[in-house]
């Protein structure tokens, strides 16, 4: 019984530390914050996180995985076509962030003040440059870094979702017309794509 109340506990102190971090980022917290969110007192959650550092890295480990760890399958698989890969990415970002709209600025805004550290713990360059997905873009195009390829992957697919209070507050864009544009550039985008793959 007592386990369970203890996991019970560590996860109520983890899902404060997502609300919290997400809406303030690492440095406008306090541990007192996490706690207040919690409904527990300070002592009880530095009993079960010693500090706010370890609670943001078990957070942030998880956004990262959630923004980008979906990609491993996809990007690794040897038996898809390039041009189904990109499909797949676009529908898999697309899909991920409408159901998480706030993730890539809160990852994009602690990658900036913390990225070196979680690059390291990511090793995310080593992993990408030995993927399926690379070595397809490198038979299509020699005479380009496959990470150009990838940027623009991602940029169009990411960026959207960034920017979507500008495009709300100045393109007076509904939520209904949002998920419709981003349907059709779930289409759009692997067109965009292959174009600059065949272009010499």
């Amino acid at each position: 019984m007592k386990k369970n109340q203890e996991v019970s506990t560590e996860e109520k102190i983890k899902e404060a530390a997502r609300t919290v971090f997400m809406k303030k980022g690492y440095a406008a917290t306090r541990t007192r914050d996490i706690a207040e969110e919690a409904g527990i007192n300070l002592a009880l959650l530095n009993y079960y996180f010693r500090s706010k550092e370890k609670l943001f890295e078990i957070v942030m480990m998880e956004k990262m995985q959630k923004l980008f760890g979906g990609l491993v399958g996809i990007i690794n698989d040897e038996s898809t076509t390039l041009e189904k890969k990109l499909e797949q990415l676009v529908n898999y970002y697309i899909d991920m962030l409408s159901s998480n709209p706030d993730l890539p600025i809160f990852v994009l805004s602690e990658l900036r003040t913390n990225g070196d550290h979680l690059a390291k713990s990511l090793q995310a360059g080593n992993l990408l440059q030995h993927t399926a997905l690379f070595k397809q873009l490198q038979v299509n195009r020699p005479d380009v870094n496959p990470l150009h390829f990838v940027i623009n992957i991602l940029g169009t697919t990411i960026f959207p979702f960034v920017a979507k209070p500008m495009f709300q507050a100045v393109g007076n864009v509904s939520e209904k017309d949002f998920a419709s544009l981003m349907d059709e550039r779930r289409k759009l985008i692997p067109k965009w794509i292959r174009a600059s793959l065949q272009t010499q």
